[in-house]
């Protein structure tokens, strides 16, 4: 039995019939060239005769009821899974396009994972158009967060177009890291001497987290210091309480659009993000009349994972950015974002890692509250968006010989927060996934259309003009040779 650490069992302990606490993933696959009609069809069969069920997917709750989850969160493994209910064969009536894809899954995000079971589910998803097929994976939060994931699904894939007879995600065991101990290897005094250690941290970083809160404090009382705080946020369109059903939509944009922006305008790519979903609400709540006096701000999940970690679970901070949407002008909306980001950047980087969980926790805590409380979307929230940039892979990958097309994230919402945004970087693209509440947020659809307008502007607002080809050198005009005039004929 494997207990839950404190921000895992929070995403049981705020999960609801409204709210349900799941992430997934959409990749788009092309079929192989030449591949016969029965291809995904043989492809799932193989998929349920595996015989092995790694870790994180062989686990279930050891007390899948309201109260276990909540007093007792702990994991055990399920030597019996039944693969015929967590790998499912949906189709699109062909040909589908991307608005089918994006409503199937839609109503795919918005059913709750079954707690009696492990909490994951896998649909492999054909009739896309231009023979292509999708594999849309979900997971509950407690088991994976955003970096977790990404990994967890690359694994499976391979750099090799040819490779055949893959295994399915689930039954890839992850490589042990260099010095780790399992359940099994750890010995009493071993666990003594850690559970001294961590005493010694905690008193260690005790006076960092005082330092730290105090910061925060005193930006709410001094807005001009530059550091955003939880609750500065207004209340807006989508803060409020949202209902079971969701809505997704997605963007696709090259990466080095997005790179070369972040170069001339002195920023970083994730101040690019935050600009391009910043000028998108500002428009989206514009055209609503329904836009702030203040500005948004955003709440942003920070790796803090080790590159070489392959676990699971939750392992992010959070900073707070503002995202000017009370500013007009355009570039003073990127200089503000980009000062305000900045500004969280120092903030968090004054903890030492070892204390980077518990200031998470420091600050998730209202949040956590407003939710298990109820006052969710009741009162003003912690900040007013969630939104995250997820590196992925960088080389194009294959499963089974079919080559992955894309990959787009979708994502969890709650109570006061009825809209996520999370991008995802793979092989020189960056991937929007935007998931909302169906009720709340109508047409939601437009931001995706919003943030490429903004990309749009934003390059003819800072980049140079592209250079206008070199008019082609004329030949010279020739001139037609004049004909003799004839002489006048001598007068008799």
């Amino acid at each position: 039995m494997k207990r839950l650490g404190t921000l895992d069992a929070s995403w049981l302990a705020v999960e609801s019939e409204d709210t349900p606490m799941h992430v997934g993933n959409l990749q788009i696959f092309s079929l192989p060239e030449g591949a016969p009609e029965t291809f995904l069809r043989d492809m799932i069969t193989r998929m349920k005769e595996t015989g092995d069920v790694a870790p994180p997917w062989c686990y279930k709750l050891a007390w899948s009821g309201l109260l276990g989850r909540v007093l007792a969160p702990a994991w055990k493994t399920d030597k019996d899974i039944d693969l015929d209910y967590h790998v499912r064969h949906s189709a699109l009536p062909r040909p589908g396009g991307e608005r089918e894809l994006g409503i199937l899954v839609s109503r795919l995000h918005s059913n709750p994972l079954d707690f009696a079971r492990p909490l994951w589910e896998c649909h492999v998803i054909e009739g896309l158009e231009n023979n292509r097929f999708a594999l849309y994976t979900k997971m509950h939060h407690s088991m994976i967060d955003g970096i977790s994931g990404v990994r967890l699904m690359q694994r499976v894939l391979t750099t090799d177009p040819d490779k055949t007879g893959m295994a399915p995600p689930w039954s890839v065991r992850p490589e042990r890291r260099r010095g780790s101990k399992t359940d099994s290897e750890a010995s009493v005094p071993g666990a003594f001497s850690q559970a001294m250690d961590a005493l010694k941290l905690q008193a260690d970083m005790a006076p960092r987290l005082w330092q730290a809160g105090n910061r925060l404090v005193h930006s709410v009382r001094h807005p001009e210091d530059g550091l955003t705080a939880p609750f500065t946020g207004p209340v807006s369109k989508i803060n409020h309480r949202v209902t079971g059903q969701r809505r997704f939509a997605t963007q696709h944009y090259q990466l080095d659009r997005i790179k070369e922006l972040s170069r001339v305008s002195g920023g970083s790519l994730n101040d690019i993000v935050l600009y391009l979903c910043g000028t998108a609400l500002r428009r989206f709540l514009l055209e609503q009349d329904e836009l702030p006096d203040t500005p948004l701000t955003a709440g942003i999940p920070v790796n803090i994972r080790p590159s070489d970690d392959q676990g699971t679970g939750t392992q992010i901070s959070f900073m707070i950015a503002s995202l000017a949407t009370d500013e007009a002008d355009p570039l003073t909306r990127l200089q503000n974002i980009k000062s305000s980001s900045r500004r969280a950047k120092e903030h968090l980087q004054k903890l030492p890692k070892s204390a980077l969980t518990q200031y998470t926790m420091l600050l998730m805590s209202p949040y956590i509250l407003q939710l298990m409380s109820g006052l969710g979307g009741r009162m003003r929230p912690v900040f007013n968006v969630t939104i995250s940039n997820v590196p992925g892979p960088q080389r194009t990958l294959y499963y089974e010989g079919a080559r992955l097309e894309a990959m787009y994230p979708v994502s969890l919402i709650t109570h006061g927060g009825a809209l996520n945004i999370t991008c995802l970087s793979y092989a020189g693209s960056l991937n929007f996934g935007f998931t909302g509440c169906r009720d709340t947020l109508p047409s939601m659809q437009k931001l995706a259309v919003y943030t490429g307008e903004a990309l749009d502007e934003l390059e003819r607002l800072i980049l140079p003009p592209p250079a206008k080809p070199e008019a082609a050198e004329k030949p010279p005009a020739t001139t037609k040779p004049r004909k003799p005039r004839k002489k006048p004929a001598p007068k008799n």
